[in-house]
């Protein structure tokens, strides 16, 4: 079921969506400052692109360091992401079989606004690999 809604979500949504984190952790490369940020923009964008059966777990040995990370990623590019996650959302709500997709690009923005402390996993594993 989750591989369907994986294909229905990469039509309607995931590949502009992949897209977008893309362009974003490009632009965060150039600079050599950038670039944790820009693995953590392709990171969330792989998981933006096929999303159903995986999702996020803080992860424990995250430190201050990702919180000045997670309010830098703010205002360089997380509230860019996140907008564009409340407009697809938005307008995948306006169909009676997009809105689960909907609610999935909903549930993807705390993701695309705070992304660094977060580990990406299986939903069969919902606890982070890292003690």
């Amino acid at each position: 079921m989750k591989t369907i809604l994986n294909v229905i979500w990469l039509v309607l949504s995931g590949f502009w969506l992949f897209l977008a984190y893309l362009a974003a952790g490009a632009l965060l490369c150039i600079t050599i400052i950038g670039i944790p940020f820009g693995v953590a923009a392709f990171r969330i964008g792989a998981y933006a692109l096929w999303p159903f059966g995986r999702t996020t777990v803080e992860r424990r040995d995250a430190g201050a360091p990702s919180c000045v990370g997670n309010v830098l990623w703010l205002v360089l590019a997380g509230w860019w992401l996140a907008l564009t996650h409340v407009v697809t959302g938005v307008l995948l709500c306006l169909t009676i079989i997009g809105i689960p997709f909907g609610i999935a690009n909903f549930k993807l923005i705390p993701v695309s606004l705070l992304p660094l402390g977060r580990e990406i996993v299986p939903t069969d594993q919902p606890f982070s690999s890292r003690w």
